[in-house]
């Protein structure tokens, strides 16, 4: 098929990875576009990388969100492919992924490591298991999804994803932000299963279990409260109106009257922002209508 593709590797210190991954997927797809993004490298990355053929950018500002969308805004191309450099992801599975791209049949197509056990059986990392869980299952029903892998480092995009999502997350984060603006979007998402492998010795996760697990959920919490604000400021309108009330009825009236009306004027404040959420939503919604029109 005549489309333009490329490959986007986010690194970070990744010397002892980043070479083979580039050799991997310019095996597989010769007609790519192989770009390596540094991200403040104090390692032979980037040099290893140009040496293996990739197109070597820089990156300062420093997370995987801040290279993501850099990436997203200045390279063109019809299908992207997002992957880590850890050589954590087979390159020769690439294909199954990018079909339903190149097909028109998809915007994202996640690569599940999770589904068929790989991911559990090769990752020993303390805590990574239940913190994927956890985020997958939140996202799920907070936004009305079912997405087996939310935090997989491959995916493939469509032209219209990747030029029309807003990123604002900074690092880690960024899988979340992606999988969430797919499903307030409605956007044609597929996963597919592939097979994942643990970074070889001596290399090493930049990715902290805690810190960044704990940025993820600020993210999540973040993002429910931009895109379902009337919901969000709902629940607190009814924890204040519990307190409040029995708080009038015993004779506290200061304490009451003050938790009363906070939760009054918080309610009052979700179905403003909720307007404005619709309509910030239908206005991209034509835009990403444009867009597909326009191809």
């Amino acid at each position: 098929m005549d489309k333009k593709i490329a490959v986007l590797i986010p690194c970070y210190n990744e010397e002892l990875t980043v070479a083979k991954t580039v050799r991997d997927f310019k095996k597989e797809l010769p007609e790519a576009d192989i770009y390596v993004y540094d991200n403040n490298s104090t390692d032979n990355t980037a040099a290893l990388a140009k040496e293996a053929g990739a197109i070597v950018r820089r990156e300062t500002h420093q997370g995987k969100g801040n290279v993501v969308r850099t990436m997203f805004r200045e390279i063109e191309a019809d299908a992207y492919v997002l992957v880590d450099g850890d050589d954590t992801y087979p390159a020769e599975e690439v294909h199954q992924l990018l079909k339903p791209v190149l097909v028109d049949h998809a915007d994202m197509v996640i690569g599940d490591r999770l589904s068929n056990g790989t991911y559990y059986s090769e990752n020993k990392r303390a805590f990574h298991e239940f913190g994927n869980n956890m985020v997958r299952d939140l996202i799920n029903r907070l936004f009305h999804g079912s997405i087996k892998d939310i935090m997989t480092g491959y995916r493939v995009f469509s032209r219209r994803f990747v030029k029309c999502m807003p990123v604002r997350s900074e690092g880690f984060q960024i899988e979340t932000e992606m999988t969430v603006f797919s499903l307030i979007m409605r956007l044609n998402v597929v996963e597919l299963p592939i097979t994942y492998r643990d970074r070889p010795e001596g290399s090493f996760s930049k990715l902290n279990t805690y810190k960044d697990g704990w940025k993820v959920m600020v993210t999540l919490f973040d993002l429910y409260k931009n895109y379902r604000p009337f919901y969000f400021f709902f629940l607190i309108f009814l924890v204040l109106l519990l307190i409040g009330i029995p708080l009038l009825m015993g004779g506290h009236t200061p304490a009451g009257m003050i938790l009363v009306l906070s939760a009054v004027i918080l309610l009052a404040a979700g179905i403003i922002l909720d307007s404005i959420k619709n309509q910030t939503l239908q206005i991209l919604e034509e835009v990403l209508n444009e867009y597909e029109m326009n191809r």
